[in-house]
């Protein structure tokens, strides 16, 4: 390996750090690993051009062009504006940077730094803003939800690199992994988002599951168990608000129900929920398009047909009916592989994780497979009732997360395959 080699895998693995390891406690954290992802990749573009990235690489490549493409058909030389290609512009960034990853794969410690970091960062700019600022919601920087969720995420990808890779760590840093999850948990506690609600049972359960099927069932139950109780040991200091925000839900849903009423969270949401859905069987082939649908809306507004409400905001707060209103069963059908293509790739079969004649468990290579899994997984969680991506947290995080992981694994595995002597060499 050159020097100058040696220099973009370190820069890939400080930006592999900075992902997650900014992302909510820094202004726009989630964009200064992706700003050195695309240096690099300007800088190496004679090199990453000439490799081929691999089957499973172009797949993600396909996914990142088809969603970006969703996102470009918003724009409208009409209105007069280029806002619009912002995040399309994202995807198409993000492109040359999953390439240059690939030839300069991050090492795998600089990931686990960064999760650690990212999800202590969140727990404690989200207790500065609770307990010193008084605010009512932590946000870190961004949206109140989309903060939660990316906390609960962080903490979520803690318990798993605890759990799964236990024997590896010495004791204090156990217990910063610890600190990890409970500072994830809370931030996203904090932020009063019950969007992650959802997402919390859901993801334990198929950590468990898949963590026990590849030979550790009892970290799996035991880790699980630990993270349900320090959830609990968590709630138990904000137990009124938590009490409230739960009986809130309810009285919203009777309310709404009852008389109609959408002037609150959850009969707002209702309220989004139903229009979208039947815009989209109104047009189900095309969708109203970004600027139609805004337009049906107020239509359907003056005409009595939906609430006032739904004025207020530009998405149906939940992320497959807003495009399904949007851009169709087309726009629906590239959403899901968009989430499909991430599950496949990293989803840890017997052959990925059991390598070589051996038949001996990797368990870091499992540790990665599971936290790939937890992204698509968590942001469809997370996209019933928040249009997650279409904000620039969430669409930072999902890109360069997946990537990030991709990259690590195909390194490992090239290593995997080179003799000890080429081995050496590419670590030296």
């Amino acid at each position: 390996m050159t020097k100058a080699d040696d220099l973009f895998v370190r820069l890939s693995g400080v930006a592999a750090f900075m992902v997650p390891g900014l992302a909510l406690w820094v202004r726009s954290g989630y964009s200064w690993g992706a700003v050195v992802l695309l240096l690099c990749s300007l800088a190496t573009a004679g090199v990453w051009l000439r490799r081929r990235p691999g089957r499973d690489a172009w797949l993600l490549f396909g996914s990142i062009v088809a969603m970006g493409t969703v996102w470009a058909l918003d724009f409208d030389p009409a209105q007069g504006s280029w806002s619009n290609l912002d995040r399309p512009a994202k995807y198409l960034l993000a492109l040359p940077c999953l390439l240059y990853v690939l030839a300069y794969p991050p090492r795998v410690r600089w990931l686990w730094a960064g999760i650690a970091v990212g999800a202590c960062g969140a727990g404690l700019i989200g207790m500065y803003q609770a307990l010193v600022l008084h605010l009512p919601r932590a946000n870190g920087f961004t949206n109140a939800i989309q903060y939660g969720g990316l906390s609960l995420l962080l903490g979520l990808m803690c318990s798993v690199a605890l759990l799964v890779l236990w024997d590896r760590w010495k004791p204090w840093q156990r217990a910063g992994w610890a600190v990890g999850i409970l500072l994830g948990l809370e931030g996203s506690l904090l932020s009063e988002s019950r969007g992650g609600w959802v997402v919390l049972p859901m993801a334990l359960l198929l950590c468990v599951w898949l963590q026990g099927r590849s030979g550790q069932p009892r970290k799996a139950i035991i880790g699980a168990v630990l993270v349900v109780v320090g959830a609990v040991g968590l709630m138990a200091f904000k137990a009124n608000e938590v009490r409230l925000r739960v009986d809130e839900a309810r009285q919203e849903i009777t309310q709404y129900e009852a008389r109609g009423d959408a002037a609150s969270s959850v009969g707002q949401r209702l309220a989004h929920w139903g229009l979208a859905w039947r815009m989209g069987l109104d047009r189900p082939l095309t969708g109203w398009g970004r600027y139609g649908y805004e337009a049906e809306k107020q239509r359907r507004v003056a005409a009595g047909e939906a609430h006032p409400i739904v004025l207020q905001f530009s998405h149906a707060h939940n992320e497959l009916l807003d495009i399904f209103a949007k851009r169709g069963i087309p726009g629906v059908v590239v959403l899901l592989i968009f989430y499909g293509v991430p599950l496949v790739l990293f989803w840890p079969t017997r052959r990925r994780v059991f390598p070589g004649a051996a038949g001996v468990l990797d368990a870091e290579r499992l540790c990665l497979r599971m936290i790939g899994v937890l992204l698509p997984v968590s942001y469809m969680g997370f996209g019933t009732t928040q249009v997650f991506l279409g904000h620039n947290s969430g669409t930072m995080f999902y890109l360069f997360m997946g990537m990030l992981v991709l990259a690590i694994l195909q390194g490992r595995e090239r290593l995997r395959l080179q003799t000890p002597g080429q081995a050496a060499a590419s670590l030296s």
